[in-house]
């Protein structure tokens, strides 16, 4: 008995000792070089469009001051179906821990069974058997057993698989906060389209009702012989080109419409009946803090998924180097096994077994090293998609700052261009009542205002589709909660 236990003890040391000890490299984060601001943050701190008060990049959109935008991202936010799924990864990657959790602790299992055997003479064991004296066909066995296995993660490729796991499960967790910044990001930036939209069809139908007066104004000329027919037919076909263009805005409005309704995970018209009354295309607000490209690896969920993804790919290399070393593992069974249901948990029934296994891939023609080799290029890849990642982001900021502040000024500009086109309008209209100019100059005006009009609109669009991007870009106030576990 003696001699049975110490090999036992002698690997539970060894695994004792190893247990702070796990083959294959360590993870250490990437050094990124950065620069310390943005190179368009201090243009938009500077808007002079922007309203006094900044937005929190936490729940950004509500710096829009616009309820209806608010009461929107919330309801896609609690019923979105891209979250669902991303919440279902979490739950599969949690899963994922616990398994290889429990892989590195002892199992244990109850095995019971009982049989009644009328054994064969027409085979060859039959047949000898049938030769000795006294040979019964019928038999009995019942057997209850205890069986427990442990195998000893000495050289730590269990404690890798876990590590991975659990950066897999931080990836999903993080994967979570990219799909809601994501959702809200296209909530918002599918309400600002259909402000934008239901603004230039208004304007558009505006400039169609002026220009039907303008066409009855020329009519009633021509049958007092005061205008020729030809420039009845110049005023048609500008009413007419006008409103050419308005199928067009319906038709985008309608697929904006639709969208939105998707993104809230409802059948497109659920929610349209809430958008029907036109309001102004929301105002940009000011940016709290930008910060800088250092903060958005603590900011933007996605770059937090790329990272956890390669310490993963650098955990499963040292899983694969385990694979070199030997695997030790012990088992044991306590239990009775009888050929007579009334001799069950009696003395001579009573068995126990005790194994200590080794097993070690020593001749399997390089598989283990092919294996190291896969898995070292997996984490040179996730390396560079991590490295990739952060340049895009910061890309994302500095084209989302620049978006901004161009909207914005080409919004003034075209401001100042409207108000410019709107007094030509009305003269060219008052010396064509005179007869000072021909109707060409009156529709070269209406045509003017109706495309300096339309342009201001889409510009106070993007300007505010911008400043959607550039809170999505800064990550949307998301932290990465460092040290979260799957418990």
């Amino acid at each position: 008995m003696r001699s049975a236990v110490f090999p036992v003890l002698s690997i539970a040391a060894s695994s004792a000792l190893f247990a702070g000890c796990a083959v294959g490299p360590d993870y250490v984060a990437p050094k990124i070089a950065s620069p310390r601001v943005f190179m368009g943050a201090k243009a938009v701190e500077a808007r002079s469009a922007a309203p006094a008060t900044s937005a929190s990049t936490d729940a950004w959109w509500r710096g829009f001051n616009d309820p209806v935008l608010d009461r929107l991202v919330d309801r896609a936010l609690a019923q979105n179906l891209d979250l669902a799924q991303a919440g279902a990864r979490v739950a599969q990657a949690r899963a994922g821990v616990r398994a290889a959790t429990a892989a590195l602790l002892p199992s244990a299992s109850v095995q019971a069974s009982g049989a009644k055997v009328h054994a064969s003479t027409q085979t060859p064991t039959g047949r000898l058997l049938a030769a000795t004296p006294n040979f019964d066909r019928e038999g009995e066995l019942y057997e209850g057993d205890l069986v427990a296995g442990w195998e000893l993660d000495v050289f730590g490729g269990g404690r890798r698989d876990r590590e991975a796991a659990l950066a897999q499960y931080r990836a999903a967790e993080a994967g979570v906060a990219a799909a809601r910044l994501a959702v809200a990001a296209q909530t918002a930036d599918t309400y600002v389209l259909v402000r934008g939209l239901q603004e230039r069809l208004a304007i558009a139908r505006g400039q169609v009702e002026t220009q039907t007066r303008l066409v009855e104004t020329v009519h009633l000329q021509r049958e007092q012989g005061v205008a020729a027919d030809l420039q009845l037919q110049q005023a048609v076909g500008a009413l007419e080109q006008t409103r050419a263009s308005l199928p067009v805005l319906e038709e985008g409005l309608e697929a904006a419409l639709n969208a939105m309704d998707v993104i809230q995970g409802a059948q497109p018209g659920t929610y349209r009946a809430e958008l029907a009354t036109v309001t102004a295309i929301p105002t940009a607000p000011g940016l709290a803090d930008a910060g800088g490209p250092a903060e958005l690896l603590r900011r933007r969920p996605d770059l937090v998924v790329a990272e956890q993804r390669l310490r993963a790919s650098n955990a499963q290399v040292g899983s694969a180097i385990s694979q070199y070393f030997p695997k030790f593992s012990l088992s044991g069974l306590v239990g009775t096994a009888t050929t007579s249901s009334s001799a069950l948990f009696e003395g001579p029934a009573n068995q126990a077994q005790g194994v200590l296994g080794l097993r070690w891939r020593l001749f399997d023609f390089g598989r283990v090293g092919a294996e190291v080799a896969a898995a070292r290029g997996q984490k040179a890849e996730a390396l560079a998609a991590y490295q990739q990642s952060v340049l895009r982001a910061t890309e994302d900021v500095e084209n989302a700052f620049s978006s901004l502040v161009k909207r914005e000024s080409q919004e003034r500009t075209l401001a100042a261009g409207e108000a410019s086109l709107a007094k030509a309008r009305a003269a060219s209209q008052a010396a064509y009542g005179g007869g000072v100019v021909s109707l060409i100059e009156v529709l070269d005006a209406d045509a003017r205002l109706l495309a300096v009009r339309d342009a201001r609109a889409q510009a106070r669009t993007e300007a505010a589709r911008a400043a959607i991007r550039s809170f999505q870009a800064l990550g949307g106030g998301w932290r990465d909660p460092s040290g979260a576990d799957a418990g």
